[in-house]
């Protein structure tokens, strides 16, 4: 049997594919779920608190239940037996204090935004305005927004804790056999530095706010939710509410972009669901932008007190970490195991013979904290790159030759590094190289010199940033030792359909990273189907039941490999049948290109045509089961590491305080590249957000705990006007421990850009004295830092004045 396709002759890998995914988007012939409009269905609208704490001491429906269209108005009472507590997923100690999390108050607000009644009518705009008839009384009650005074329990916000420390967490080198005592390391070396940096909170500001709509009226109930984790959300509020898992379906449509912030089990989802079920109708609720920004949860937020200690040739010896790190006032699905995952990272490229990172995690009066991109290892990257600047400014060594001194060279991977993990490969010299040439180091170098020579207003900074990252989240037995409520692994599936398409089915769900396109350019480079022929199915735990979804640049590096498995099922499954087809043995077949051939002949015969056969059922080995379709479910052994070096040269006006980045160059190394477009289109959206933290964005309450940055009028975001065109370049040291040698990149910019723009920015006014500025470096910050420096010591930016110089 001869096959008459045409063989395919041009890998579908590396090759720059437009996005599938992208005509629908772009037009807008989509499906968000707020477009979802079903028979009788109600409309939900949340009056939530106008206070950061305080006691309900009067909350009065009746008035509300009586306007326009409503069909009913629920409180906290009338759903405390039945919401239960929101689940966090991840007790970090054995003895960690977590606080029930009602998804509606019953008698307690504890931050400005908490939903403390729910009305239902039967348009949206008639269940926001009996909104207005609610009649609420608060009693005012202390409110703790600063981290280090919650720390001292100056208020405790759960009376029944007795304390704001929710946990500590310990990772000790020395306790752990990765390396010496810190203390003693500290205690004998030539050179200490210690600072103090401060992570600010971020809001992930998603293009489409969340929503999420309930259809009860079926046996088995459905949600639609803009939700990164379908999986995990219809497991969670199975076992928080009761549910039988087997009865509820969740769907996630074109989410409108997540970055962390739609990875939750939120409050709202679980309202609807209840709601809906008690009315047995179904149900939607939509969020406005402002209800996000407060009430939705935040990301960073913590204080980093780093101790580096050093020989005077510049060799680092030891590292300290210290953090408080703000939960908000409860713990979301992930929050205490946010900062977690940055432990492992604060040693960053380095190599130390001394660690210990301490963790506290408090809780405060503002809305939670949870994953936001990068989650944990942004706020590592940043503490590890500014301290390694600062001990480059005490031993009067330039930043570049710092790092070569210290980073793990190529030839010694993998290495076992000081903070217990073990970094696969990876190249730190070559990355660099290509950075410094594409920034034309040298010549900006002496640029410099001469503007600080001549005392030019304007003044150049050149930082740098140099990094990697644990992706691919995660070995479940890793997860399982950090006591994280589940595994780490990845399933997809492959269904052959007669007429040789190819149904790819995958648990990782998408919400703009190009699954659909990278997913059906694996399979057919596996399998030698057409591109074209390829449909990726997600988000839907009906047709996908399987999976664990899309957070930690996890995608590819761990659900891609689930693919590579279950094509290589089908293979083998189609080999036999093949043989049985073209008559030989099946040692004698080749299969390549979509085409199995018996070796040293013409004969072949093709995958499709086997699908065809399989589906007639007519001619097949005996004991062969009529189907191709296969499955896999992959679990990493160890994480990937992605790295790169970024530089930012950046131009600060010393008399208005205003800094402009006037060229940024990256060169990531993630391994095989899949699809370059989607990989630049990562790494420029990574990039973005990275550098609006270090210049632009920050959460602020005022001090009684009110959201002042809930609408993008107060909460800046940097638009194209804003960013400079990026120069990106990439090396490949390939992942050895997976067969696309791949690693994840859909964090990388974001971790690495904070650091390169803030160590611009000082490096441009550290002649002033400047020492630090509180990030985003807005010009007023950087002015006030230089006049405060100015007028006779250190200044961090903030109006506070040290005079002391050199370690602190």
């Amino acid at each position: 049997m001869t096959s008459t396709a045409e063989p395919r002759t041009e890998s579908e890998l590396g090759r720059a594919r437009r996005r599938k995914e992208d005509e629908h988007l772009i037009t807008g012939r989509t499906r968000w779920t707020d477009n979802i409009v079903l028979p009788g269905m109600l409309h939900a609208a949340i009056l939530r608190s106008p206070f950061a704490h305080a006691r309900i001491t009067h909350l009065d429906v009746e008035e509300a239940k009586k306007q326009p269209g409503v069909v009913a108005v629920y409180t906290g009472a009338d759903l405390a037996e039945e919401q239960g507590s929101l689940p966090c997923a991840w007790q970090i100690t054995e003895d960690m204090l977590t606080p029930p999390a009602p998804a509606l108050a019953v008698d307690t607000v504890r931050f400005a935004g908490e939903a403390v009644a729910v009305v239902v009518a039967r348009t949206y705009y008639e269940a926001h305005d009996a909104l207005d008839a609610i009649d609420v009384d608060y009693e005012d009650l202390p409110v703790v927004l600063d981290l280090a005074a919650a720390a001292e329990d100056t208020v405790v916000l759960h009376p029944d804790l007795g304390t704001n420390r929710s946990a500590t967490w310990v990772y000790d080198s020395a306790e752990a056999g990765s390396g010496s005592d810190v203390d003693d390391t500290i205690r004998d070396a030539e050179v200490v530095v210690e600072r103090t940096f401060r992570q600010q909170r971020l809001i992930p500001a998603f293009m489409e706010p969340r929503s999420v709509v309930v259809d009860p009226t079926a046996a088995q109930t459905t949600m639609w939710s803009a939700t990164q984790v379908p999986h995990i959300l219809r497991l969670m509020l199975a076992m928080t509410l009761g549910i039988p898992e087997h009865t509820l379906r969740v769907i996630a449509p074109d989410v409108g972009g997540g970055f962390g912030g739609k990875l939750q089990v939120t409050p709202e989802e679980v309202l609807t669901l209840l709601i809906s079920r008690r009315l047995r109708k179904p149900l939607k609720y939509t969020e406005t932008r402002s209800e996000s920004m407060m009430a939705g949860h935040h990301g960073r937020d913590q204080i980093q007190k780093i101790t580096i200690a050093a020989r005077r040739d510049g060799t680092v010896t030891g590292l300290k970490v210290d953090l408080l790190a703000d939960m908000g006032a409860y713990l979301r699905l992930v929050t205490p195991g946010v900062p977690i995952l940055g432990a492992f990272m604060f040693n960053g490229i380095y190599k130390f013979d001394a660690y210990r990172f301490t963790c506290t995690n408090v809780f405060t009066n503002k809305v939670p904290t949870d994953a936001y991109r990068g989650a944990g290892r942004p706020e590592a990257t940043f503490a590890i790159e500014r301290i390694m600047d600062e001990l480059a400014v005490e031993l009067s060594m330039d930043p570049i030759e710092l790092r070569k001194k210290n980073w793990i060279r190529h030839e010694e991977f993998p290495f076992d590094t000081v903070a217990g993990l073990t970094y696969d490969s990876g190249n730190y010299e070559a990355a660099t190289a290509k950075a410094l040439e594409l920034l034309d180091y040298d010549s900006l170098r002496r640029e410099q010199a001469e503007r600080r020579e001549r005392k030019d207003p304007v003044q150049l900074g050149i930082g740098v940033s140099t990094f990697t990252e644990m992706c691919g989240l995660a070995p479940s037995r890793v997860l399982g030792s950090l006591s994280y409520g589940a595994g780490g692994w990845e399933h997809a599936a492959i269904r052959m359909l007669p007429t040789g398409k190819v149904e790819v089915v995958t648990g990782a769900s998408a919400h703009g990273q190009g699954h659909e396109t990278a997913w059906s350019q694996i399979v057919a480079d596996r399998l030698g189907i057409p591109f074209e022929d390829i449909e990726v199915l997600h988000g839907d735990t009906q047709s996908s039941p399987r999976g664990l979804d899309t957070y930690g640049s996890r995608s590819l590096a761990v659900g891609g490999i689930a693919v590579v498995k279950a094509a290589e099922k089908v293979v083998a499954k189609a080999r036999p049948i093949a043989a049985h087809l073209m008559e030989c043995a099946e040692d004698d077949l080749d299969f390549t290109d979509g085409q199995f051939r018996v070796k040293g002949t013409a004969k072949s015969v093709g995958l499709t045509d086997i699908a065809l056969a399989v589906f007639a059922a007519h001619d097949l080995p005996d004991g062969i089961e009529p189907n191709l379709d296969s499955e896999a479910t992959y679990d990493p052994d160890n994480f990937s590491f992605p790295h790169g070096t970024h530089l930012c040269a950046i131009e600060v006006d010393t008399d208005t305080g205003h800094a402009r980045i006037r060229k940024y160059v990256c060169v990531d190394d993630i391994g095989h590249v899949v699809n370059p477009l989607i990989v630049e289109g990562q790494v420029h959206g990574g990039l973005a957000q990275g550098i609006a933290q270090a210049l632009y964005e920050e959460a602020v309450h005022d001090e009684s705990g009110t959201l002042l940055s809930g609408s993008f009028a107060e909460y800046l975001l940097p638009t194209a006007v804003d960013l400079p065109s990026f120069t990106t370049d990439r090396t490949d040291t390939p992942a050895p421990g997976n067969p696309l040698g791949v690693k994840g990149v859909g964090e990388a910019g974001t971790i690495a850009s904070t650091p390169a723009v803030v160590n611009a920015v000082l490096d441009a006014v550290r002649q002033y004295g400047v020492r630090d500025i509180e990030m985003p470096c807005t010009p007023m910050r950087v002015w006030h830092a230089i006049r405060s420096a100015q007028s006779g010591g250190a200044a961090d930016g903030n109006g506070a004045v040290s005079s002391q110089g050199g370690t602190e």
